[in-house]
């Protein structure tokens, strides 16, 4: 029995046809943009990836739901499953391995010693700690002791999710069984936390397609999160925030203000305090897919001070107020542009908006279209 045979399925079954290397660069350098990074990097990514750089994965499961995997099976524009599974070798993932027990944790060993300091370990789900730790074991092995083990040789430590980041919803007060983050018990380890609940899939993304195809991480924030996704407030990016700015706020839910779209502050929304891309990047490749797109306040989930801890509906303090939040006294001369700012300002905007639609341009004109090598430009 292969002990992977059910990830070979999935990928077979999550894609029409094998990704041919045309459609696979444009993919790579596509998703690389939608996270943030620069057409420069992403093209790097896409030729190292080319080149069949594959690092080795093992995916850890503790107290979670499992959301933010399906979470990542889901996505399909790209195909984020296909696509990962095609730059990495994912080879422990207890949720999509054909193998249990024994078998399972044969290839766990055999992948730490095969890979040592090399493979990634994915942290997915909290800790628990009180007690020795054995409100979640596996294989007679604690979670702690059995994160501490697969953590200590690995070449990158990615914790996905507020659970793993965190400690998520099983800390919530009281926290019965002391669970917490990877952070937390890995002391002097750089952990990657790609906190969420769940997690988007394409800020995960970001960081594999630039450990995979760079050996390098993102810079991150003093918790740990990739400055790409979490450098931004919700509320600086928030569809929503004209009328913020406006002093429109919805005041009961199905009120004419909250079917209107007015802001949901006055009903307890956290985007003012919580770092994410929320607002950017919304879920499953559906417009409005995310909590404020359905008409529900941000509940701050990747922020371990507020996320299962603040009730829903207080409100909390604007951490980073910008105009016009604050407004200045009444006698304060009004700013002057001149033409060439303004100038200079919108070419630069529009440069950063055509990156990378123009480099996924030119992967047409320059990849060969047939066998004889010949490209889109010399067809034609």
């Amino acid at each position: 029995m292969d002990p992977k045979g059910h990830l070979r399925e999935f990928v077979n079954q999550s894609s029409d046809s094998p990704l041919d290397r045309r459609r696979f660069l444009k993919i790579v350098t596509l998703a690389a943009a939608s996270v943030g990074l620069s057409s420069s990097v992403a093209v790097k990514m896409a030729e190292a990836a080319v080149q069949g750089v594959k690092p080795s994965v093992i995916w850890l499961h503790f107290q979670e739901c499992t959301g933010c995997t399906e979470s990542l099976l889901r996505t399909s524009h790209p195909d984020v499953a296909s696509l990962i599974l095609d730059l990495i070798s994912l080879d422990y993932h207890e949720t999509l391995f054909a193998a249990a027990g024994h078998q399972a944790e044969e290839m766990l060993h055999e992948t730490m010693k095969a890979q040592k300091g090399k493979y990634i370990c994915v942290v997915e789900g909290a800790i628990p700690e009180k007690d020795g730790g054995i409100y979640c074991k596996i294989a007679g092995k604690t979670a702690l002791d059995m994160v501490r083990e697969v953590a200590a040789d690995a070449g990158a430590v990615v914790a996905i999710g507020s659970c793993a980041a965190f400690g998520g919803i099983p800390s919530a007060d009281p926290n019965p069984t002391g669970a917490t983050g990877a952070p937390m018990v890995l002391p002097g380890k750089t952990v990657v936390t790609i906190p969420g609940c769940p997690a988007n899939p394409y800020n995960f993304l970001g960081v594999v397609l630039q450990f995979a195809t760079m050996g390098t991480l993102p810079a991150l924030d003093d918790k740990g999160r990739p400055r790409f996704a979490y450098a931004r407030t919700i509320h600086e990016d928030c569809p929503r925030r004209p009328h913020f700015d406006a002093g429109r706020f919805a005041k009961l839910y199905g009120d004419p203000g909250h079917r209107d779209g007015y802001c949901l502050y006055e009903l307890g929304c956290k985007g003012p305090a919580t770092h994410a891309n929320c607002s950017l990047k919304h879920f499953g490749e559906e417009d409005g897919a995310w909590p404020i797109g359905v008409g529900h306040p941000c509940v701050g989930c990747t922020e371990q001070r507020l996320a299962f801890r603040v009730p829903i509906h207080d409100t909390v303090d604007i951490e980073r107020p910008t105009p016009p939040d604050t407004y200045p006294p009444i006698d304060t001369e009004p700013p002057t542009v001149s033409p060439l700012v303004a100038g200079l300002g919108g070419a630069v905007l529009g440069g950063a908006i055509g990156a990378g639609i123009a480099l996924s341009s030119k992967l047409d004109e320059d990849e060969p279209d047939d066998e004889s090598g010949a490209s889109g430009k010399e067809k034609s």
